[in-house]
């Protein structure tokens, strides 16, 4: 019986060492917004520079991917405010809603963030 409850204890200083480990370690939505503009700009650079035709970029010297990056900040404000947090004190769940004009497609992301990294895992086209 007393190796019963040695391990309940264990088991239990476990979970409260994993819940404050998660605590401590949630991410902020600044660390997000960042993440989110570094996906995103990485996403731009492999989707949308690699349809750019060659003729535009060599008749005006046309860089996509230093465009893309001179246009960081502002990609990092329009992830801002698309973005709501649901904080749950061990992880925070992000939800991204993208949608520039009508004229471009929408897109919707859910993260969550936990133990100091973060989990997409719902990317949707609308």
């Amino acid at each position: 019986m007393k190796i019963v409850s040695i391990a309940a204890y264990a088991g239990a200083a476990a979970l409260i060492a994993v819940g404050v480990a998660m605590a401590v370690t949630n991410p902020s939505r600044a660390e997000y917004e960042e993440y989110a503009t570094q996906r995103l700009s990485q996403y731009l650079k492999e989707q949308g520079c690699s349809k750019t035709p060659k003729l535009l970029d060599n008749l005006i010297k046309f860089n996509c991917t230093k465009l893309i990056d001179s246009a960081s900040p502002q990609i990092k404000q329009v992830v801002k405010a698309s973005t709501e947090k649901q904080d749950f004190l061990l992880f925070s769940v992000y939800r991204t809603n993208l949608q520039i004009n009508s004229l471009i497609p929408s897109y919707k992301f859910e993260t969550v963030g936990a133990f100091d990294n973060f989990f997409t895992y719902k990317a949707q086209k609308e």
